[in-house]
């Protein structure tokens, strides 16, 4: 698959590799990401694997990368 659209079944993502946080609890309260062909990066929710993924370009996926290791995000957890 040369490129993807947001909300794609993530079982139509053939032949990648989902990686998940080795921070992931046993109960499956984690996501999953893989890089695509195109060097994009999908996102799927590990307890519905078969699920929609949402597709995020490499840049994207940096500035959040970037603002979650700053702290930006910690208010929205409890």
């Amino acid at each position: 698959m040369d490129s993807a659209v947001n909300g794609v079944p993530a079982t139509s993502l053939r032949g990648v590799r989902w990686v998940k946080s080795r921070h992931s609890a046993a109960m499956g309260n984690c996501v999953e990401l893989a890089v695509l062909a195109d060097g994009s990066v999908a996102v799927r929710n590990s307890r519905h694997p078969e699920g929609p993924a949402l597709i995020y370009t490499q840049a994207e996926v940096v500035a959040f990368l970037a603002g979650a290791k700053d702290g930006e995000f910690d208010t929205l957890v409890v």
